[in-house]
Protein backbone atom coordinates (compact mmCIF):
# COMPACT_ATOMS: atom_id res chain seq x y z
CA UNK A 1 0.00 0.00 0.00
CA UNK A 2 1.48 3.60 -1.01
CA UNK A 3 0.44 5.97 1.56
CA UNK A 4 0.84 9.85 0.32
CA UNK A 5 0.72 12.69 2.67
CA UNK A 6 0.05 16.25 1.20
CA UNK A 7 1.51 18.73 3.95
CA UNK A 8 -0.32 21.70 4.76
CA UNK A 9 -2.24 24.17 6.92
CA UNK A 10 -5.61 23.92 7.63
CA UNK A 11 -8.73 26.51 6.94
CA UNK A 12 -9.83 28.39 4.18
CA UNK A 13 -7.37 31.37 4.74
CA UNK A 14 -4.92 29.02 4.08
CA UNK A 15 -6.07 27.61 0.78
CA UNK A 16 -4.71 28.52 -2.24
CA UNK A 17 -1.26 29.09 -0.67
CA UNK A 18 2.18 28.32 -1.56
CA UNK A 19 2.31 26.13 1.88
CA UNK A 20 -0.66 23.85 0.97
CA UNK A 21 1.17 22.65 -2.27
CA UNK A 22 1.28 19.31 -0.85
CA UNK A 23 -2.24 19.57 -0.04
CA UNK A 24 -3.63 20.24 -3.65
CA UNK A 25 -1.61 17.42 -4.85
CA UNK A 26 -3.39 14.68 -2.89
CA UNK A 27 -6.66 16.56 -4.05
CA UNK A 28 -5.67 16.63 -7.37
CA UNK A 29 -5.01 12.39 -6.92
CA UNK A 30 -8.05 11.80 -5.28
CA UNK A 31 -9.73 14.13 -8.08
CA UNK A 32 -8.09 11.43 -10.59
CA UNK A 33 -9.09 8.18 -8.55
CA UNK A 34 -12.66 9.75 -8.35
CA UNK A 35 -14.88 6.87 -9.55
CA UNK A 36 -12.60 4.16 -8.04
CA UNK A 37 -13.45 4.43 -4.11
CA UNK A 38 -16.51 4.69 -2.62
CA UNK A 39 -15.27 5.74 0.14
CA UNK A 40 -14.55 9.44 -0.25
CA UNK A 41 -12.53 11.64 2.21
CA UNK A 42 -12.78 10.90 5.73
CA UNK A 43 -11.79 11.84 9.27
CA UNK A 44 -8.83 10.23 10.74
CA UNK A 45 -8.02 11.41 13.60
CA UNK A 46 -6.19 14.93 12.72
CA UNK A 47 -6.39 14.08 9.14
CA UNK A 48 -8.81 13.42 6.37
CA UNK A 49 -8.21 9.95 4.37
CA UNK A 50 -9.10 8.64 0.84
CA UNK A 51 -8.66 5.03 0.24
CA UNK A 52 -8.84 3.15 -3.21
CA UNK A 53 -7.18 0.09 -3.88
CA UNK A 54 -3.17 0.34 -2.67
CA UNK A 55 -3.73 4.11 -2.45
CA UNK A 56 -4.13 6.25 0.91
CA UNK A 57 -3.89 9.70 0.27
CA UNK A 58 -3.87 11.98 3.48
CA UNK A 59 -4.43 15.91 4.01
CA UNK A 60 -4.95 17.63 7.09
CA UNK A 61 -7.58 18.36 8.85
CA UNK A 62 -6.47 20.53 12.23
CA UNK A 63 -2.90 19.92 12.20
CA UNK A 64 -0.93 23.13 11.13
CA UNK A 65 2.18 21.94 8.70
CA UNK A 66 4.87 22.58 11.71
CA UNK A 67 3.00 19.61 13.45
CA UNK A 68 2.47 17.58 10.33
CA UNK A 69 4.19 14.44 12.55
CA UNK A 70 0.73 13.86 14.18
CA UNK A 71 -0.59 12.93 10.36
CA UNK A 72 1.48 9.74 10.07
CA UNK A 73 -0.85 8.24 13.35
CA UNK A 74 -2.06 4.82 12.75
CA UNK A 75 -0.45 5.05 8.66
CA UNK A 76 2.59 3.09 8.11
CA UNK A 77 5.91 4.12 6.92
CA UNK A 78 9.33 4.05 5.25
CA UNK A 79 9.47 3.19 1.72
CA UNK A 80 5.87 3.25 0.93
CA UNK A 81 5.25 6.42 2.50
CA UNK A 82 5.30 9.79 0.39
CA UNK A 83 5.51 13.72 1.61
CA UNK A 84 4.01 16.07 -0.73
CA UNK A 85 5.49 19.46 0.64
CA UNK A 86 6.05 23.07 -0.92
CA UNK A 87 9.89 23.63 -1.67
CA UNK A 88 11.52 26.84 -1.86
CA UNK A 89 14.58 24.70 -2.93
CA UNK A 90 13.19 24.31 -6.41
CA UNK A 91 11.39 26.86 -8.85
CA UNK A 92 7.79 26.44 -9.86
CA UNK A 93 7.00 24.36 -12.40
CA UNK A 94 10.34 22.11 -10.72
CA UNK A 95 9.21 18.84 -9.01
CA UNK A 96 11.22 16.32 -7.09
CA UNK A 97 10.55 12.77 -5.64
CA UNK A 98 13.44 11.48 -3.66
CA UNK A 99 13.89 9.04 -1.35
CA UNK A 100 15.63 10.07 2.15
CA UNK A 101 16.77 13.40 0.56
CA UNK A 102 14.83 16.74 1.44
CA UNK A 103 15.38 20.76 1.32
CA UNK A 104 17.63 22.68 3.28
CA UNK A 105 15.01 23.44 5.88
CA UNK A 106 11.11 22.76 6.04
CA UNK A 107 9.53 22.69 9.52
CA UNK A 108 6.51 19.87 8.51
CA UNK A 109 9.18 17.64 6.72
CA UNK A 110 10.97 18.06 9.85
CA UNK A 111 8.36 17.63 11.85
CA UNK A 112 7.45 14.06 10.62
CA UNK A 113 11.00 13.15 10.37
CA UNK A 114 10.54 13.79 14.50
CA UNK A 115 7.81 11.84 14.57
CA UNK A 116 9.23 8.58 12.23
CA UNK A 117 12.60 8.60 14.01
CA UNK A 118 14.00 8.52 10.39
CA UNK A 119 14.77 10.00 6.97
CA UNK A 120 13.92 6.98 5.31
CA UNK A 121 10.62 7.75 3.80
CA UNK A 122 10.03 9.59 -0.12
CA UNK A 123 9.77 12.82 -0.34
CA UNK A 124 7.38 15.09 -2.88
CA UNK A 125 8.83 17.83 -3.49
CA UNK A 126 7.26 20.96 -5.44
CA UNK A 127 9.19 23.67 -6.41
CA UNK A 128 7.04 27.42 -5.74
CA UNK A 129 9.84 29.43 -5.86
CA UNK A 130 8.69 32.32 -8.32
CA UNK A 131 9.93 35.42 -6.05
CA UNK A 132 11.01 38.63 -8.49
CA UNK A 133 11.48 41.01 -5.58
CA UNK A 134 12.76 40.01 -2.19
CA UNK A 135 10.68 38.51 0.04
CA UNK A 136 11.63 36.43 3.11
CA UNK A 137 10.62 32.70 2.96
CA UNK A 138 8.07 32.44 5.83
CA UNK A 139 5.58 35.73 4.18
CA UNK A 140 5.97 34.24 0.83
CA UNK A 141 4.84 30.50 1.53
CA UNK A 142 1.73 31.78 3.28
CA UNK A 143 0.94 33.91 0.21
CA UNK A 144 -1.83 32.66 -2.34
CA UNK A 145 -0.54 31.71 -6.01
CA UNK A 146 -1.55 34.49 -8.78
CA UNK A 147 -3.27 33.10 -11.47
CA UNK A 148 -0.66 32.38 -13.66
CA UNK A 149 1.35 31.02 -10.80
CA UNK A 150 -1.77 28.11 -10.74
CA UNK A 151 -1.42 27.14 -13.91
CA UNK A 152 1.70 26.53 -13.99
CA UNK A 153 1.16 24.60 -10.39
CA UNK A 154 -1.81 22.50 -12.15
CA UNK A 155 1.00 21.54 -15.11
CA UNK A 156 3.06 20.08 -12.51
CA UNK A 157 0.54 18.48 -10.27
CA UNK A 158 -0.82 16.73 -12.74
CA UNK A 159 2.61 15.51 -14.27
CA UNK A 160 3.30 14.34 -10.55
CA UNK A 161 0.08 12.46 -10.24
CA UNK A 162 0.52 10.95 -13.39
CA UNK A 163 4.11 9.37 -11.80
CA UNK A 164 3.00 8.00 -9.11
CA UNK A 165 -0.36 6.54 -10.28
Amino acid sequence: MKVIIGLGNPGAEYAGTRHNAGVMLVEVLSAKCQGLSSYGWRKHYDALIYKTGDLVLVKTKDVFMNESGKLLQGLGEGRNLYVAHDDLDLKLGEFKIQFGKGPKEHNGVESVERALGTKDFWRIRIGIDNRTTPVDGETYVLQKFTEKEKEILNKVLSEIAGELI
